[in-house]
């Protein structure tokens, strides 16, 4: 049994849900396909915040930017520059990562809330950046109709897409947890003077959890770009950043799948019960006292120790 990640029944989970997101396309209209494919692009971006604030314990409350940073480099790159898309998708990703290299040496000194606060001001600068710089980033307008290759236009094909770059991430994400780095993260999110006396570089460690999120953070923003050929500064502001948090503590903070259901629920009620009133927030804000209340490890977490007693149960007796 794994403790605080995927466990058989989440991998279960998993593969079922591929399988049936495989035949969506086929039997819901379009615009379904291009709600699902956007819960995959949030639950990947909230996976990616996951790896730092859940397993690594790091008060990272600006991700949103890295997600912005990955929109913007392949937006300026296919725009800006001759460099064939496919090789934009693959250098932008790894410009978020350089940025979360760059804030994560800054940041890495600090601890807890300081972390956090000297994260939002950078992140904060970045968005002016691109909110104000009209010649290169477009400033408040953004950037629109941004060309993509030919097979991957249309709804259908962006969605399968996207669905394929996502499992590719999530199964990459999984391998990274369940190796001795992911291992000695979690172990320093946990007892982290203790991690230092045996000799682990903590704060490298960290860092470098930093920077993988931020890559990931990256491909996701990638992907938005993918599916809606714009960029805007809004995707670097520090509500979406707290929006990200919101989904991790919706579905659970230590559990792999659990971002996955926060991203599902968030964007569920934005676009459905938005549709009905513009006061969805209110309802989002009931939902998140109660879920602090009675479900503090979120929705996937509750399930999961429901299925881990339930296992104890019948191991004791059959005993």
């Amino acid at each position: 049994m794994f403790k605080g990640m995927i466990h058989k029944n989440t991998a279960f989970f998993l593969a079922a849900l591929f399988v049936v997101f495989l035949f969506l396309p086929k039997i819901i209209p379009s615009y379904y396909v291009y709600f699902i494919a956007s819960v995959l692009v949030m639950a990947l971006l909230a996976m990616s915040l996951n790896l730092v604030v859940g397993f690594g314990g790091l008060f990272q409350f600006h991700h949103g930017v890295f997600y912005g940073v990955g929109a913007y480099a392949i937006a300026l790159l296919v725009k800006k520059t001759p460099i064939p898309e496919w090789i934009c998708f693959i250098l932008s990703p790894f410009v978020a990562a350089l940025a979360g290299l760059i804030i994560g040496l800054i940041c890495i000194r600090l601890s807890k809330l300081y972390f956090a606060m000297i994260q939002i001001s950078l992140g904060s600068l970045l968005w002016a950046l691109a909110f104000r710089w009209y010649g290169f980033t477009g400033g408040d307008d953004g950037i629109h109709g941004i060309p993509m290759p030919s097979m991957i236009s249309g709804v259908n094909n962006s969605y399968y897409f996207i669905l394929i770059v996502f499992v590719v991430c999530i199964v990459a994400l999984f391998m990274i947890l369940k190796s001795p780095f992911g291992s000695t993260l979690q172990a320093a999110r946990d007892n982290e003077q203790r991690c230092e006396a045996i000799g682990v570089f903590v704060k490298r460690h960290q860092l470098f959890a930093i920077v993988i999120a931020s890559f990931f953070a990256g491909i996701a923003g990638v992907l938005f770009v993918v599916l809606e050929r714009s960029v805007f500064p809004d995707l670097l502001f520090w509500t979406l950043s707290l929006e990200i948090l919101i989904m991790c503590l919706l579905g659970g903070w230590f559990t792999f799948a659990g971002p996955i259901i926060g991203a599902a629920i968030m964007l569920s009620l934005r676009t459905f019960i938005g549709i009905q009133t513009e006061y969805w927030t209110l309802i989002l804000a009931v939902i998140l006292a109660l879920l602090i209340f009675f479900l503090p490890e979120g929705v996937w977490g509750y399930f999961q120790e429901k299925l881990k007693h339930r296992k104890e149960a019948v191991t004791e007796r059959g005993q």
